[in-house]
């Protein structure tokens, strides 16, 4: 599997200045598309935008969409209208997601964790959907250990998953010990591993900031010598992760998932190489 991630045009915007880099990225020939619902984005309204990209992507692109349903502030009448407008459009693959706590935004009760969305799509709409979840190779930040968040997502898997998409990460020895842990204690379905090009220094140092990613020493090391040249750390993280890439498919990787920030440049660099590798 080789797949991106996109998120939609600020809502200020008309969702249509997103259509360019779509039909950019389906020239790419990925397996799917997925569709995040913005910064903060776990509400009905940013839903409903978020399912207007993912209707453009299958249905005037014609590729895969992954449509992002982050459940802390949605009510199980928010999910079901959700449901019921992406089967409309013919949208069948889900990833569920407890999503982000917005700051000032009490959350509600209807779905405390990713598990309780996933048991409600499965009991209201058996297997009609394919549901994806999400993974952390280096510990959910508000895990209290490794071993309580790999329980965590093996009540996920039994719940009804068909597959896992990571969270980015940067050292791909931590990506392995992950997945052999997982295997052990009984997850079979596919891994993909998220993958993030570095383009800037302040990009990359909220991401850390909001998922915990550890850097390695020759990622600092890039960070500190080009983080003031966009152009140049832009091409060094295209390279930096080329080599995750490649090291990964040596090592049986399920797939990998391009978190391509809506950038065609970067996800065309990495596309041309990638396709001659698998």
């Amino acid at each position: 599997m080789f797949s991106f991630e996109v998120f939609p045009p600020r809502k200020d915007m008309p969702v249509d200045v997103i259509y360019d880099t779509l039909d950019q990225l389906s020239d790419l020939k990925p397996d799917f598309i997925s569709v995040t619902c913005g910064a903060g984005g776990s509400s009905a309204n940013a839903g409903a935008r978020m399912i207007e990209v993912a209707d453009a992507i299958k249905n005037k692109y014609n590729r895969q969409a992954v449509a992002h349903i982050p459940c802390i502030n949605l009510t199980h009448a928010d999910v079901d209208e959700m449901l019921s407008e992406l089967d409309r459009r013919d949208i069948h693959d889900i990833l569920a997601l407890r999503g982000d706590r917005v700051p000032g935004v009490e959350p509600k009760n209807d779905f405390p964790h990713a598990v309780d969305l996933i048991n409600h799509i499965r009991q209201k709409s058996a297997r009609k959907f394919k549901i994806y979840a999400a993974c952390y190779p280096e510990v959910h930040t508000e895990a209290p250990d490794f071993d309580t968040d790999l329980n965590h997502l093996k009540q996920k898997v039994d719940a009804g998953v068909d597959g896992l998409i990571s969270q980015l990460f940067f050292d791909n020895n931590a990506f392995y010990y992950f997945r052999d842990r997982a295997q052990r204690i009984g997850i079979k379905i596919p891994i993909e591993a998220g993958i993030m090009p570095v383009t800037k220094k302040r990009q990359i140092e909220r991401m850390v900031n909001i998922c915990g990613a550890c850097l390695p020493i020759k990622f600092r090391r890039i960070l500190d010598k080009y983080g003031d040249n966009d152009d140049a750390l832009m091409e060094a993280g295209i390279v930096y992760a080329l080599n995750q890439i490649v090291d990964l498919l040596a090592n049986g990787v399920d797939g990998v998932h391009l978190y391509v920030m809506n950038n065609v440049r970067v996800a065309r660099r990495i596309s041309e190489t990638v396709q001659k590798l698998i």
